[in-house]
């Protein structure tokens, strides 16, 4: 996770596997934007759902913390 400067709505991440990249809203854990394999979605939502609190603290705070892998 990073952050821009005023980084827009909604709360979201930014995922890379390989050559794909996909943005993912944190509340609903889907894909907004991207082009990341389906069995990549399913990982990173997996991911999303297990450290939600935790990823909306970093968004709000903008004090990123290091998260497990699955």
């Amino acid at each position: 996770m990073f952050f821009k400067p005023k980084e827009h709505e909604p709360a979201h991440i930014h995922a890379v596997y390989n050559e794909y990249v996909g943005i993912f809203d944190i509340s609903t854990c889907e894909m907004i934007e991207g082009d990341m394999p389906a069995k990549a979605q399913e990982l990173i939502k997996e991911w999303l759902q297990t450290y939600p609190k935790e990823l909306k603290k970093m968004w709000d705070t903008q004090i990123i913390t290091k998260l497990p892998p699955l």
